[in-house]
């Protein structure tokens, strides 16, 4: 059956970078777009007989299926490798391999003449990232860095080294890492990551930034305003979750203007990626919609989803209809305009829960595949696997030949068997060791060296690749170096040597304290096993206040995972590192870093001993232990404003420069806030139980929230100690909610001298046993 419907209103044309932008051809690599013929056709036959919208962005025009080119620009590699090597750069020579097999490099040269061949732009970057590692003996982590420590002149390469990637995918960024990694990031700061990506291996990164775009041009085609889209799409530091259709509407409306900036930001960073040889992982459609959509369209057929963490999910609509196909259809143009093309595009239906109704789930995936297939013939669909995703139903549906499976639970459980789980669909092992952007220490390192060699050598091994998963990115800078380095080494990696080499090249030249502290973390943090965790445990500083208080967020470890004293020796040795190696942001974040760890390990120490002394009403004990603890605290905020990546004040200072005036500005804030706190409302702060699930000990948070919560909370013991009487009743989600909504200013830039900072916490802090 035909339809017509109402078409929304041209769009303001987008800046003139992006007009220039999205006018350019496809970069090599990238998928083609659908013919003229396929783009008017929906699945299962049916014409689409309405007219295009009228496009806000020139459409980028069409690119043909052409094999991967052996010459390539290396302009973009040598650009990154300016901006990574500003010193050294020059010494370097970058040149496309025309006779290497894909995703290979080969290292050679003279001191002061480094020759890189590779198979890709990314991929030459990887080539220097592997000499600065193995023969210059330098760090560029996330974050922290020690090329300061690199020689006038760069040392040769003894003899050429050949490496080729051991699984094709290389897959980066979970789907929340825009929410609590930055969602009001510069260009710059996500060319940074892009950069860090490709100097450690990855060849795939998902692009979330400016996703809602085409859901908001496409639906205008559905009989949806422009003002009802924009009360539907979050504000951008809960996108991330209504993306995976969790929740809608949160924080916002957002402005058209924001919108457009955030789709200009979005085609930018794809088009970064395709200039390396990586591939932008773009959102692909799956149904997600707005409320009472079928009543507006007729054949449409939709089912309510329900509740997630107190939020009311978005309603699915059935792949099956045929408006689907049109949905999905003008949703795949939309994005083409403003991102182009990709080869991957990542789907995750029914993600944490949701409700199939009378959808017949084979045939839906089924149906998902197809309009993406439609729109980008050949195209991998990217799904993640976690809980019980995905089902025997979805992959019963689909060719799983172009489906990977992000397994975002490799580490964190025993007795897996994923070929078997997942029928032999391919899979890439994954790590999510970080929850919600925690600034905690830590990883199952020993895990994933014994899994990916394990699970690669199995008989008809489905492994195909490696995904770089944690939630927040940003921390655990040898967790990175160690996890994308499994894709790239030849053969099994020994876990005690390659700590005993990153200590060596970390702060830029062998050092024996840097050394005993280094192996302190690999046998404490950095080996925790598998079976029920994945992450390590936060602090009890971040927690909402109670005297049994196991953890800040719900949903993370109630214990120490490791035992505490190898932290607090481990800071021990870093105080001991020769003042030469003091100087690079590599030391000073991990200096700091191990510090900020060993005060939040006491917490565990120092709480229960506030219990004991209130339970026993020993007043004048309660207070100096009290007393101790903000003091403590007040340490805390103080050692973390010393290092520029633990500061709200940027956190903040981002959100609200993309205000256009005060009270936008200020829901830009509440949004950014909010996510490191309450999360959302009442219902999913407190019955969702996702209040400070972001925790972090972050200069300012600390100061401004964890500490004030606190001493509100030991204000009602005393007082209840002195009247004899139950401790009064606190609003803890009213007292965080006020908090998210304040607008006061904090430093963005750091203050203090860290070593002197952190010698004076180790000071403090009872000797390691």
């Amino acid at each position: 059956m035909s339809r017509t419907r109402r078409l929304p209103t041209a769009l303001a044309v987008l800046p003139a970078a992006l007009l220039a932008l999205v006018c350019a051809g496809a970069a090599p690599g990238a998928a083609a777009p659908t013919t003229p013929e396929r783009e008017g056709a929906v699945p299962g036959g049916l014409a689409r007989t309405a007219q295009r919208p009228p496009a806000a962005i020139p459409v980028r025009p069409p690119a043909r299926v052409a094999p991967k080119p052996r010459i390539f620009d290396t302009s973009p590699a040598h650009a990154a490798l300016e901006r990574l090597l500003p010193r050294h750069a020059a010494q370097f020579t970058l040149v496309p391999d025309t006779a290497a097999a894909a995703d290979t490099f080969t290292v050679s040269g003279a001191a002061g003449s480094i020759t890189v061949r590779g198979s890709t732009g990314a991929t030459l970057l990887t080539g220097v990232g592997w000499y600065l590692q193995h023969v210059a003996g330098a760090d560029i982590g996330w974050p922290g860095e020690s090329i300061g420590m690199l020689p006038a002149v760069l040392p040769p390469v003894p003899a050429p080294v050949t490496r080729s990637a051991r699984v094709p995918h290389r897959y980066a960024l979970n789907d929340t890492d825009d929410g609590y990694s930055g969602p009001y990031r510069s260009f710059e700061e996500h060319r940074r990551q892009i950069d860090l990506l490709a100097l450690h291996g990855i060849n795939e990164v998902f692009v979330q930034v400016g996703a809602e775009y085409p859901y908001y041009r496409a639906l205008q085609g559905f009989g949806y305003s422009a003002e009802e889209l924009r009360e539907w799409i979050p504000a951008p530091g809960h996108q991330s979750w209504w993306l995976l259709q969790n929740l809608s509407g949160f924080g916002g409306p957002g402005s058209e203007r924001l919108m457009r900036e955030r789709a200009e930001l979005g085609g930018r960073i794809a088009e970064q990626l395709r200039g390396l040889g990586m591939t932008p992982v773009l959102p692909g459609y799956f149904g997600t919609v707005p409320p009472d959509f079928a009543a507006r369209n007729p054949g449409g057929h939709t089912v309510p989803q329900g509740d997630w963490a107190g939020f009311e999910r978005p309603d699915w609509l059935d792949p099956g209809t045929a408006v689907f196909g049109e949905l999905a259809a003008a949703y795949y143009r939309e994005q083409r305009a403003v991102f182009g093309d990709s080869t991957m595009y990542r789907m995750s239906p029914l993600h944490e829960g949701g409700r199939t109704g009378t959808v017949d789930v084979k045939a839906a995936a089924g149906a998902v595949q197809s309009a993406l297939d439609t729109a980008h013939p050949g195209a991998l669909w990217a799904v993640l696997g976690w809980q019980d995703d995905p089902t025997a139903e979805l992959l019963a549906g689909v060719d799983t030949s172009r489906l990977l499976i992000l397994d975002g639970l490799s580490d964190r459980y025993n007795r897996l068997d994923r070929e078997a789980r997942w029928g032999g669909a391919p899979y890439a092992l994954g790590s999510i060791y970080n929850f919600g952007g925690h600034t905690t220490i830590g990883a199952n390192t020993s895990v994933w060296t014994d899994r990916f060699q394990a699970w690669r050598a199995k008989p008809n091994s489905a492994l195909a690749g490696i995904a770089y998963l944690p939630e927040g990115t940003g921390t655990n800078p040898a967790a990175f170096d160690l996890f994308t380095d499994l894709a790239w080494e030849p053969g099994p990696i020994d876990q005690r040597e390659w700590f005993s080499q990153f200590a060596r090249r970390r702060y830029g030249r062998a050092d024996s304290a840097a050394a005993a502290a280094w192996e302190e973390l690999r046998k404490g943090p950095y080996s925790t096993s598998s079976g029920l965790w994945s992450e390590s445990q936060d602090s009890l500083f971040t927690a909402r206040p109670d005297l049994a208080a196991s953890g800040a967020a719900y949903w993370s470890p109630k214990s120490l995972r490791y035992p505490a004293a190898s932290v607090r020796r481990a800071l021990d040795h870093l105080l001991a590192v020769d003042p030469a190696l003091r100087g690079s942001s590599a030391y000073r974040f991990d200096l700091v870093d191990t510090a900020r760890q060993a005060l939040a390990n006491h917490s565990r120490v120092l709480l229960p001993k506030i219990k004991a002394a209130y339970e026993a009403k020993d007043l004048p004990l309660l207070r100096r232990l009290t007393a101790e603890w903000a003091s403590r605290e007040e340490q805390l905020d103080t050692l973390v404003g010393s290092d520029p990546n633990f500061l709200l004040g940027g956190w903040l200072t981002a959100a609200r420069s993309r205000g256009a005036d005060r009270a936008e500005a200020d829901r830009y804030e509440y949004d950014a806030r909010s996510i490191l706190s309450v999360w959302g409302g009442r219902s999913t702060s407190e019955g969702g139980f996702l209040h400070d699930y972001a925790n972090r000990e972050w200069n300012g948070l600390v100061s401004e929230l964890y500490a004030k919560r606190w001493a509100s909370y030991f204000a009602s013991l005393e007082e209840a100690l002195v009247r004899r009487a139950a401790p009064r009743a606190i609003d803890w989600h009213a007292f965080e909610e006020a908090w998210a909504r304040r607008t006061t200013r904090h430093p963005d830039r750091p203050s203090g001298d860290p070593y002197a900072l952190a010698a004076r916490v180790a000071a403090s802090l009872p000797a390691a046993g």
